[in-house]
């Protein structure tokens, strides 16, 4: 669906925004872009929206170079920006179908898309009056306005509470699930954890990691397991290499003779990987 290859960006005459990027996604996948503020995420999306030129570089859409794609390239894409942008004066259903009027093919209905994100009983409120976690879930209806095979997604999830946070990673993969391509950045570690089948670590402008999330995990875990047990009254935890554990008299005899609360494998969250690998790349 989207192939970048060799891929550099500067603004003005400083140090390169983007550097060598080269990655794929998929269709079909949800793919993370993650990194630090700073780090070149937005450039870089900017750039595939065609907001940007000037860069260096291949990147090809839809099988097609990316710099040969005209205004049609939007009846197939769409994007959701971190910073919702809507006409204040209208309501959401005004708003959805002034956008839907700017495609030149079938429109998804802007009720039901609505009501999907969980808006359809302030349809005919003001946007003026809508609190930022509205407005975000509107900006991801209109997203959907034109039901695009790519969907820019950029922190799809800022500012909701957990339930209509949990409403929009469904509508995510639901999406995927129709056949999108979805791409997705974010900080929310938990969000790419839980939609991406691949993640791509951004520090400085350079890719420090590509891989599933599962995959960073396992590469930066330690192999050892962690048991809290109650023993003699007493609450204690200890930690075991994996490597030799059936045969560690330490371990076995916990198992024998204390009452086990808990076995973790010392497994890092993404959390984790990212901070490690960010800190490591600057």
């Amino acid at each position: 669906m989207i192939r970048v290859n060799e891929l550099s960006f500067t603004y003005g005459g400083g140090a390169p925004a983007v550097a060598d990027l080269s990655f794929g996604v998929e269709p079909g996948e949800i793919f993370g872009f993650l990194g630090p503020s700073g780090a070149g995420k937005t450039t870089t999306q900017k750039i595939l929206l065609r907001l940007l030129r000037g860069y260096k570089g291949s990147i090809e859409v839809f099988g097609k170079p990316l710099q040969r794609w005209g205004r049609d390239y939007f009846q197939n894409v769409g994007v959701s920006f971190e910073f919702p942008s809507h006409y204040a004066k209208l309501t959401a259903l005004e708003n959805l179908k002034l956008f839907a009027a700017f495609y030149a093919g079938p429109t998804a209905d802007p009720a039901a898309l609505l009501e999907e994100v969980g808006l359809a009983e302030d349809a005919d409120k003001r946007v003026e009056h809508y609190s930022k976690g509205m407005r975000i879930r509107l900006n991801v209806a209109r997203s959907l306005l034109n039901n695009p095979q790519l969907l820019f997604l950029d922190e799809p999830t800022a500012g909701l509470d957990p339930a209509n946070a949990r409403r929009i990673r469904d509508l995510i993969a639901d999406r995927r699930k129709a056949g999108a391509t979805v791409f997705l950045t974010t900080h929310d570690m938990g969000v790419a954890e839980a939609l991406c089948d691949r993640v791509g670590l951004l520090v400085d402008g350079r890719l420090a990691a590509l891989d599933s999330p599962r995959a960073l995990r396992l590469a930066h875990s330690r192999r050892a397991v962690e048991v809290t047990f109650v023993k003699d009254g007493a609450r204690g935890s200890e930690t075991f290499d994996l490597d030799g554990l059936s045969e560690n008299a330490q371990f076995r005899d916990l198992l024998q003779r204390a009452q086990i609360e808990t076995i973790h494998s010392l497994e890092p969250t993404l959390d984790d990987v990212f901070i490690k690998l960010a800190g490591a790349a600057t």
